[in-house]
């Protein structure tokens, strides 16, 4: 069995956005407060946190999240790295490194990004972690298989991943036939979806909802949403029976 909470499904800029006085951020509904985007998976009796953005510090605390084997980037991108220094708080209390997956374009973005890490001099209290290689290949976290999906973010490679029968996608407008394949035979899609209308280097709802008639997952659910996609129960009623629009703490099983 897969358990994945949704600790953020918003995009680069979160719902509501700083200053924005549009319907959707002003809007009441719980499901329409979107933190930025990330998931953490519970499997085999482990805590797997894909992307630390801004917001992570609060999204651990929001899901009471109390210990971590790992996390792991699909990215380099702010909104899915900033949070990072904040795994002291599990150095302090597991006595350990957090292990860190990502491939090595992200893993030197993250030294550039936190070089206070990665210094000769080594301040007390400085966040600490193994940093170790994502590739194409499946590779295992204490027994637990997980299977890169190379997707494109208009240019940029970026890396899905797949769990079972549970994968996960953001930031991406194209995956190749040859990664499609690696979709097959899902229960779970989990799937970007900006907005309505066309963007430069995400899927749109109508691109995502393609997406899934071609992969046929049993079940779907879109995250990384904007602002401008619009009201979380108006959209989610226009969707197919199995196509969902996530939101902050839902929670899902797979087995």
């Amino acid at each position: 069995m897969v358990k994945l909470t949704f600790l953020g499904t918003g995009t680069s800029q979160g719902v509501p956005i700083i200053a924005c006085k549009c319907p959707v951020c002003l809007s009441k509904n719980y499901k329409d407060k979107r933190l930025r985007s990330s998931v953490l998976i519970n499997v085999d009796g482990q805590n797997l946190v894909i992307d630390s953005g801004p917001d992570f510090r609060y999204q651990m605390l929001r899901a009471k999240v109390e210990n971590i084997s790992a996390i792991i980037f699909t990215h380099e991108h702010k909104d899915h790295t900033a949070g990072l220094d904040d795994i002291r708080a599990f150095n302090w209390v597991n006595k350990k490194a957090v292990s860190i997956y990502a491939e090595k374009r992200v893993q030197e973005s993250l030294k550039k990004e936190f070089s206070y890490v990665f210094a000769e001099f080594k301040y007390p209290g400085i966040p600490q972690m193994n940093l170790i290689d994502v590739t194409g290949e499946t590779f295992h976290i204490n027994g637990t298989s997980i299977q890169p999906i190379r997707v494109k973010h208009l240019k940029l490679p970026v890396y899905g991943f797949r769990i079972g029968d549970l994968a996960y996608i953001t930031d991406a407008n194209y995956i190749s036939p040859e990664e499609k394949k690696k979709l097959k035979g899902l229960k779970v899609l989990v799937l970007n979806a900006l907005r309505k209308e066309t963007h430069i280097s995400h899927y749109t709802l109508s691109e995502a909802l393609d997406i899934v008639k071609e992969l046929k997952p049993e079940k779907a659910y879109f995250t990384h949403v904007s602002h401008q996609m619009g009201f979380h129960d108006e959209v989610e009623a226009e969707l197919p029976d199995n196509v969902f629009l996530a939101y902050d703490e839902l929670e899902i099983e797979v087995g």
